[in-house]
Formats: C-alpha cells, sequence, structure tokens
C-alpha cells in the first residue's frame, strides 16, 4: 500500500491537462481586448444554460452575488422571509440579509443532510416569500418534495446549487427546477474556474434579462447611458467565460470520476464510518466527500500523521454562527451532525489506491 500523500482537492492536476486550452484562450482574449463581457462569456451563458436544461444564464462574479441578484430580480427584501437549511456555506445566508430579508432557517435530513421538505413547510408563514433549496455536497435536494411544499403555498423555490454542477434528480438537471438557479465556478467546484466566478440560471428570459440588468449597474435595455433599476456590478471575466467553457466539455466525465471513487469509498470504508446517503432518484456529483463518524478529533489526527487531506462541511451549522445568533432555532439532526461530520478526500482524478489509502487510515483510527 502506497504512503504517499493524499490531498483533499489537487486542482493543478485536475486543471493539468487543459493547460494548453487554457493559454490558447487566454491568447484570444488578450487579442480582442474585451476583457469582461466579452464573446467568451455569451458563449459559455449559452452552453451552460442548455447543459442544465434551462433557457437562460447569466454569468456573474460569484456564486454569492448570483444568490443575491436572484432574490432582488424577484424582488424579494424588507418584511419577507426566505426558508434557508441551517447546513449550508454561511453565502446562502448572506444573500437573504443583504437583499433586506430575514432568514427562517430551517433542520435536515437526517440520511442525506439536506433541506427536510417537512421542516420547510412548517416554517412558511404570512410573511414566507420563497424557499432555497441547497443542493449541498452535490446532491440535489428532494425536488418532489419541496415542490409541493412551494406550491402549495405559492412562494419561489430557488436553488441553490453552488455544489452541484451536473447533478440530476429523476433526469431533471440542478438548475431547470426553480425559478432560478444560483452556481458558483469558485475553483475547486465541480465546474471550477481559474478564479472566481458564478452563474444564474433560469427558465424565466424575463427575469434573466432584469438580473443580466442589475448586475451591470442597473442599465437601461434602451441605452447604456441611461440607468432605471437600482444595481450593481457582478459581471463575469471573458477569460474566465473562456476557461469555463473548455471545462464544461468534460465536466460529466469528470463528474464519472467522482463517482467511481464514491463508490469505491461506500464499498471499502470501515462499518464505524457512515457515508451520507444519496436519494434513490437522485445522480449526485459528489463535490464533497461526507461521512460520519465518532470521536472526529481523533480521527482527524491521524489522516493529518498519514498526510492525508480533510474538510468540515460544515463545522458550525449557520444559525449558530456568531454573526447570525438573532436568528437561532432549536435544529436537533443538523446540530447533531456538526459534532460527527467529515469530508473525506474526493476529486475527478482520484485513484483507487488512494482511495483505498484513506481508508485504510480510517480502519486503523476506528477499529
Amino acid at each position: 500500500m502506497s504512503e504517499q500523500p493524499v490531498p483533499f482537492l489537487d486542482l493543478a492536476s485536475v486543471n493539468g491537462d487543459l493547460r494548453a486550452e487554457y493559454e490558447a484562450a487566454f491568447s484570444t482574449v488578450l487579442g480582442h481586448g474585451k476583457f469582461i463581457g466579452g464573446p467568451e462569456v455569451g458563449k459559455f451563458e449559452a452552453e451552460f444554460a442548455e447543459y442544465c436544461q434551462a433557457r437562460a444564464a447569466v454569468g456573474c462574479g460569484n456564486g454569492t452575488d448570483a444568490l443575491e441578484l436572484i432574490l432582488k430580480g424577484l424582488g424579494i427584501g424588507p418584511g419577507d422571509e426566505v426558508i434557508v437549511p441551517a447546513n449550508t456555506f454561511i453565502a446562502t445566508v448572506e444573500a437573504v440579509l443583504y437583499v433586506g430579508a430575514r432568514p427562517r432557517f430551517v433542520d435536515v435530513l437526517p440520511d442525506t443532510l439536506l433541506i427536510d421538505p417537512d421542516a420547510a413547510n412548517a416554517a412558511v408563514n404570512k410573511n414566507t416569500a420563497a424557499v432555497i433549496g441547497v443542493h449541498l455536497f452535490g446532491q440535489m435536494v428532494d425536488i418532489d418534495r419541496v415542490l409541493e411544499v412551494t406550491r402549495r403555498h405559492g412562494i419561489a423555490f430557488i436553488e441553490d446549487a453552488a455544489q452541484a454542477q451536473g447533478a440530476e434528480f429523476d433526469g431533471k438537471r440542478a438548475g431547470s427546477q426553480g425559478v432560478a438557479t444560483g452556481f458558483s465556478f469558485y475553483p475547486g467546484k465541480n465546474l471550477g474556474a481559474l478564479g472566481d466566478a458564478g452563474a444564474v440560471v433560469t427558465q424565466d428570459t424575463e427575469l434573466a434579462d432584469k438580473i443580466r440588468r442589475i448586475a451591470d449597474h442597473g442599465r437601461s435595455a434602451e441605452s447604456r447611458f441611461l440607468h432605471d433599476l437600482v444595481g450593481r456590478n457582478s459581471r463575469m471575466d471573458s477569460v474566465l467565460a473562456a476557461g469555463l467553457s473548455i471545462k464544461l466539455r468534460g465536466l460529466d466525465k469528470a463528474n464519472a470520476g467522482r463517482l467511481r471513487a464514491w463508490k469505491q469509498y461506500v464499498e471499502e470504508l470501515p462499518s464505524a464510518v457512515r457515508p451520507v446517503s444519496t436519494h434513490p432518484k437522485a445522480a449526485a456529483v459528489h463535490h464533497v466527500a461526507v461521512v460520519e463518524v465518532e470521536n472526529r478529533d481523533k480521527v482527524c489526527t491521524a489522516l493529518d500523521e498519514a498526510g492525508v487531506g480533510w474538510g468540515l462541511h460544515y463545522k458550525t451549522p449557520c444559525h449558530l454562527d456568531s454573526a447570525y445568533t438573532q436568528f437561532t432555532e432549536s435544529l436537533p439532526v443538523v446540530e447533531a451532525a456538526a459534532e460527527r461530520i467529515l469530508s473525506l478526500p474526493m476529486s475527478p482524478n482520484m485513484t483507487e489506491q488512494q482511495v483505498s489509502r484513506v481508508c485504510e487510515v480510517l480502519r486503523g483510527v476506528t477499529g
């Protein structure tokens, strides 16, 4: 068994095979000089919308901006509540607060650690404007049950697919089911840019046009010198869009590599290490490989000593973070899981030997 270190994610390796294509794309952008919103951006937007089974995509600065732009575009703001699972990256909550709305945290399902549709239903009140379903770890939420809740109450369903490029539920792609979807292309994502970038994807072309204008300083559709919306600056760089188009071509293959690694984990992990479940209708893309363990500190120490990377997604549920204590709820499932969750190395080009090495270390420390 190899004793070589196992990185949590080796981005140099992930991007290395594409270096020549990246350099050619960079040269093209240097040649035309349209560094922001150039032809590469429109090309990627069209490709990504089609990939997501959607009608439109709007490139923006990052995934957090994408969520903020969606909420702003829908007119959600002061006086509104938005239901958010407490198990998510803090950006989901930031977006709600930055438009002046109030987050309403709800608990998650104990097997997938994704939003609990019954908890979301119970949290709806007269001020509720939307539910944000966070497709965490690379798995989409239970679309059937969440849409049943939002349709029953006549509220918006927004997808946060920052970790789920290419994921499906019952054959439907992330980005195709909500009124709009926020994507992140942070370098470590399944579809990662060579920098910070994001996108809004939607079936509503009028909403897409409005969001595009908001993201470009609220410019009028009639003249770039007029501003008839309160806007902001969140536009995609041409060179990043070019790189994303290159990477999109291999996304399904890369996701298949992640799935192979995950299946091997499930087969070889010791019984004391419990993988997070995948819904029977879900085709997950395994952005991170999340398991639950007891004595996590001891396990992490053993992984460190063996040169095996690890992460925590997430150690502190959002409703317990110090900046958000005013919104604190009692959410027992996510609070208990936060003490046990552990993210193992995951990469599209992870080898069988690397997965086996991780499992060997875990067997040694968990018995």
